[in-house]
């Protein structure tokens, strides 16, 4: 079987990384020829991060470069694509897929239809507020992120839906063994554009600080949050990650209660799990499933109840280690990597014998 992958971004891109790349060396393992088509390069994505201007110049050799490899697909059995083929272009080519009988999966971590329903510009809402209902209804089948994904599918007519989650290896991501001795530290890992959340709680761990040693560590957010002198900032790197989140205490993931967010597939979460630690976070989307409140961690809706759950866990140590045991084990249970590329497997040959 010859696959060929239509992911967005390169490894730099953590959904792409996640939901496509985690995946190549098991198929190939497997027998599956598989071959791998980014739309966008690693520039595109540090401009990005980095708030700098992105050339149209290059956004057009990007656009152009996929459309000569879309010709090629009829060479392949399967085709598979993230989220879509072409940002913001109506899905004509997708259903030329569909039309010229080429078999293609789609794969959904973020709720990106709200990227057009929900777009301030009247036009894009108007033109392509469907779009992403023809890509899915179009699809052989549909790889969700989670549950409200998987129900945007089934209400845009697909085939057939499946729900893989975002998931970790867990034999990269273990359990912490030193324990943090004087200040406990609240961890936050993410991206530049998801910084924003983490100053909503910033309140909080200001009253916090004025009774507990803590810290504030974030990753990946490139600046800090106003956590006056008690918070600092690590790069993200793929290889650094895991060590980095293993110096935390407690990881958060706060969100806001938006259509959007309600997409999101709680990676953060699982992240901080794997590492056998507590959370607290928004009970936004899966989130609400992910978190156990009082068993794995606490869910917290506003600032009182962030407060209540950050300082309970502040103030027990031994709360922290039984709650970090617990996330583990659902971790291993239905978010690693081991019980998801099997999923992937036969969602693949599924479609490939039908």
């Amino acid at each position: 079987m010859r696959v060929l992958f239509f992911p967005k971004y390169t490894r730099l891109g953590a959904s792409s990384r996640l939901r496509t790349y985690q995946y190549l060396p098991y198929f190939r393992e497997q027998g599956i020829d598989v071959e791998c088509s980014p739309l966008f390069d690693d520039l595109y994505l540090q401009q990005l991060y980095q708030k700098k201007a992105i050339s149209k110049v290059r956004i057009i050799q990007a656009y152009i470069s996929r459309l000569f490899k879309l010709f090629a697909s009829a060479k392949y059995d399967l085709v598979v694509i993230e989220k879509e083929l072409f940002p913001y272009f109506p899905a004509f080519a997708e259903q030329a897929l569909a039309l010229l009988k080429v078999k293609y999966i789609v794969d959904y971590d973020d709720a990106i239809f709200h990227n057009y329903d929900l777009h301030p510009n009247k036009w894009i809402r108007t033109l392509l507020k469907r779009k992403i209902a023809k890509v899915m209804n179009g699809a052989s089948l549909v790889v969700a992120g989670n549950k409200y994904l998987k129900d945007y599918a089934q209400k845009a007519g697909t085939r057939k839906t499946t729900i893989i989650p975002t998931v970790i290896n867990t034999d990269h991501y273990t359990a912490k063994n030193a324990k943090n001795q004087g200040e406990v530290i609240i961890g936050w890992i993410g991206s530049p554009t998801t910084l924003k959340y983490v100053k909503n709680i910033v309140p909080v761990l200001k009253d916090l600080r004025s009774k507990y040693p803590l810290r504030l560590h974030i990753i990946g957010g490139k600046a800090g949050v106003g956590f006056d002198n008690y918070e600092e900032v690590f790069e993200w790197s793929e290889e650094a990650e895991v060590e980095l989140i293993k110096h935390f205490d407690i990881g958060v993931m706060p969100l806001n209660d938006d259509a959007w967010e309600k997409g999101k597939c709680g990676y953060k979460l699982i992240q901080y799990m794997g590492c056998g630690l507590p959370v607290v976070g928004s009970p936004i989307g899966v989130n609400d499933e992910i978190i156990q409140d009082g068993i794995n961690g606490y869910k917290a809706t506003d600032l009182i109840s962030w407060k209540q759950g950050l300082e309970k866990l502040l103030a027990d140590k031994n709360l922290r280690e039984t709650m970090g045991k617990e996330g583990r084990a659902l971790v291993e249970e239905n978010y690693s990597y081991k019980v998801a590329k099997d999923k992937w497997l036969q969602s693949l040959l599924g479609v490939y014998n039908f």
